[in-house]
């Protein structure tokens, strides 16, 4: 979600360039004006597109708060990304590994040279590999539940941690957390997230880009998504 309005009493300027994420239970994200409280928007400096600003809220802000808000995690420590070559998967490993985590994703086979491309040290085909070869880790990051999530929950070592945002955690583990959340705008993290884009330590994963036209047919797609949907308003 991107716009172009702020207010000076909230420490953003009329006319400045912003992004955010607006509050779940606002509707008319998907059109050509919203309005959205100033605390959910930051700046979007000038040298970062409208486009890579609009990728960044729900993928970026997902991965930031699941690795380090719900999942503490510590230099040093294992992390077992699902769906790390999609929008959030991708934010998730180069995240993980600029914190100092050694990282392993998990994906289709046709994945794997896109999740190493952003980072992962390992990759897991989980058609055609065991995932419970997987050495021990201190953190699994889901956005896949089911079988994939009771599996994964195996591999946690002591005191780790099973992150899921794909709702409840449906698996009891023992000697771990389990933590289940919803994405909230957050100004701090956001502004964290674009100066890592700026300074070039941060990629985005960018899928399909449609106009405002397209938007419900792309939407709508039973095609699978290989990052993050972009819809601009006009050409």
């Amino acid at each position: 979600m991107v716009a172009a309005l702020g207010y000076g009493t909230t420490g953003l300027s009329v006319g400045q360039r912003v992004f955010g994420l607006a509050d779940w239970y606002r509707d008319g994200s998907l059109a050509e004006y919203v309005a959205i409280e100033a605390r959910n928007l930051a700046p979007l400096p000038d040298n970062v597109e409208f486009a890579i600003g609009a990728s960044l809220p729900i993928s970026g802000l997902t991965a930031w708060q699941g690795l380090f808000q719900h999942g503490h995690l510590q230099a040093g420590q294992r992390v077992l990304a699902h769906g790390a070559a999609g929008a959030v998967g991708t934010m998730v490993t180069q995240l993980a590994r600029e914190a100092g985590a050694y990282v392993i994703g998990t994906g289709r086979a046709s994945d794997r040279q896109k999740v190493l491309h952003f980072g992962a040290h390992e990759f897991v085909d989980l058609e055609n590999e065991a995932l419970e070869n997987v050495e021990r880790v201190d953190l699994v990051f889901d956005v896949i539940g089911g079988e994939v999530q009771k599996r994964s929950a195996r591999l946690l070592k002591h005191g780790g941690t099973l992150v899921s945002v794909v709702g409840p955690v449906e698996v009891q583990v023992t000697q771990a957390l389990a933590v289940d959340f919803v994405v909230e705008a957050d100004r701090a993290q956001l502004s964290e997230i674009v100066q890592r884009v700026r300074d070039g330590r941060l990629r985005t994963n960018i899928g399909t880009t449609a106009f405002f036209d397209e938007a419900v047919a792309t939407l709508n797609s039973t095609e699978r998504r290989k990052g993050k949907t972009i819809i601009r308003l006009r050409p």
